[in-house]
Formats: structure tokens, sequence, C-alpha cells
């Protein structure tokens, strides 16, 4: 099998299984897993990445994928085709691709030619898709997400939580994030002190928290999950810290000064524009600090700093 197989899982249900597909079919190559049942499947997509997952079912079983929980996991990593025993009346079909489903098929469909094509269509579209909204959720400056791609993480969360119950937050950073005028020092230099301060709050976090950036000079944060509403606020003083050393730029040292908003979920709302609303509001009303009571370098002159990340 060549490098550039495609990876398949097909799933049959009760009453219904999924053809074989050839795994040299003029559309694949392809690499078939197949499992019975939902629950099998759902335990197999957590720890696997398919392309494509084929899912045959009644009209019964198929009305159950709406409430699958490994549906979400599913559509997030490739395409999925349901193939149903029944014409799945419009309703059904449609509810089925608002949940991500990539095509609703009658089981009878030709396995030698017409499902190995939809498959592959299915999955071009999917990484069509996929390029399409990373070019459109991301800040240039920065290569953060960026505000859409932010509320669409947050929502994601909140689905899990409703599964899996677990305090969460967003924290907005905002402020004087920028030097102000008239000690501004320029857009490529406020571009690089903005690509600076994300560095910085990455790195002090873990890898499962969201940064993105939302505007000239506020960036927020999503707190995935922790154990105490403190765990959050204790997070945002890291955070401060982080961005209290000036930074180096172009030869010259600039401090910022930041206000921190919190919002906590669910006490503060539970859903994605309340939550960010709040954040970014706390933020905004918030004294900033940071400065220590000096302007920027640009402004009172200064020695140099430790250049703890790179110049540009």
């Amino acid at each position: 099998m060549t490098a550039d197989a495609l990876n398949l899982l097909l799933i049959d249900t009760e009453g219904a299984t999924v053809p074989e597909i050839a795994a040299t079919s003029a559309f694949g190559p392809f690499v078939t897993v197949r499992l019975q049942g939902l629950a099998e499947a759902a335990v197999r997509l957590t720890g696997q990445r398919f392309d494509g997952v084929v899912v045959a079912a009644t009209n019964v079983e198929a009305r159950r994928l709406l409430a699958w929980t490994g549906l979400s996991q599913a559509v997030a990593d490739g395409a999925v085709v349901v193939l149903t025993t029944d014409d799945p009346g419009n309703d059904l079909a449609v509810r089925l691709v608002h949940a991500g489903v990539q095509d609703v098929l009658p089981l009878a469909t030709d396995s030698v030619d017409a499902l190995p094509r939809a498959v592959r269509l299915g999955i071009e579209r999917k990484s069509q898709d996929r390029q399409t909204r990373k070019a459109y959720a991301t800040d240039l400056m920065t290569g953060l997400p960026n505000q859409s791609q932010l509320v669409e993480h947050v929502n994601q969360l909140l689905a899990l939580r409703e599964r899996e119950p677990a305090p969460q937050a967003p924290g907005a950073g905002g402020g004087e994030g920028l030097p102000p005028p008239p000690a501004r020092p320029g857009e490529g230099t406020a571009n690089v002190l903005r690509r600076k301060i994300a560095v910085r709050l990455r790195m002090g976090l873990r890898a499962s928290d969201v940064v993105a950036s939302v505007g000239a000079d506020t960036f927020v944060v999503l707190l995935s999950k922790f154990q105490e509403a403190q765990d959050a606020e204790r997070v945002a003083d890291k955070l401060r810290e982080a961005l209290h050393p000036p930074f180096p730029i172009a030869g010259t040292e600039v401090a910022v000064a930041v206000a921190i908003g919190t919002a906590h979920h669910p006490a503060d709302g539970r859903d994605a524009a309340t939550l960010l609303r709040r954040a970014v509001g706390l933020a905004a009303s918030g004294a900033a600090s940071g400065r220590d009571g000096f302007a920027n370098h640009l402004e009172r002159g200064g020695t140099g700093a430790a250049n703890d990340e790179p110049n540009d």
C-alpha cells in the first residue's frame, strides 16, 4: 500500500453492513478498518484519526447518529458518509448534514465505483474546507486564531462540557497593549510587539489552552479546564507577570501595561458570545498595570533589557 493511502473506518450497525471498498479502487488507495456498532467505533475514534468514516444504518440507527458521542470527533477529523437501508427523508438527511455528515446515500449504492467516489470526494471537500477555515481563522500578524476561530473553540468546549461538566474560563487581556501615541514607534514595530506578546502568552499556558488575537491590542486566553475558580485568577497573575518585563525591539525596550478580565463558565454565561463579551468588558474597564509608573523606553530613555525573545 502506498504512503498516501486513505484510512477509512467502516461501521456496521444492527441490520446494516457497509459494502467492501476495494483497497485498489481508482479513487483510493484505501486502508479500511471495520467495526461493529457505534459504541466500539466511538472508542476507536478517540485514539485514531480516519480520513473517512462510512456508517451503514437503518433509519432508526441513522437517527441515533445525531446523539452519537463519536460523531463530533468523526466529522472533525474526516469525511463521514452515511448509508441508509431506507429513504431517510429530507428532515433526517438535512439534520445529518447540519451535524457535519458529508453525504447520505442509499445502502444499495454501487460499491465498485459510486461509493468510493463519494467517499473520496467527501474527503477532498473536507480538506478544502479545513484549509479555507484555517486561512480565514488566523490573525496573520501573530499566527494565532482570530475571533471567529476562538468562538468556534469556545462552542466546541461548551458542547463537551454538556457531557463532561467542568469549569472553563476565557480571559481577555487588553488596555495599553501597544505603546500609546506619540510614542508609537511605527506599524512595523507594533506588529513585532504583538508577535512577541503572543509568544510570551503561549509559553505560559498548557498545550490544551488557546490564545487568540481579537484586536490590535487585545488577546484572549481560553483555559479549557481547571479545578477551582481561583485557578483562573492564578493563571491571569502568571500571564501578567510574563508580560511585565520590557520587550526588546529593534534596539529599544518597550514596556506594556496590561488589564485582564476573566469570565467563568457557567457562572458568567453559557454561550461563547456572552462569555467573551464579559471577559473583554472586564478587561476594558479594568485598570492597566505593568509599567510600574514609568513610560516605555521611547518616552523615558533607559538602559537595555534582557532580550528574552529574538530581535525582529
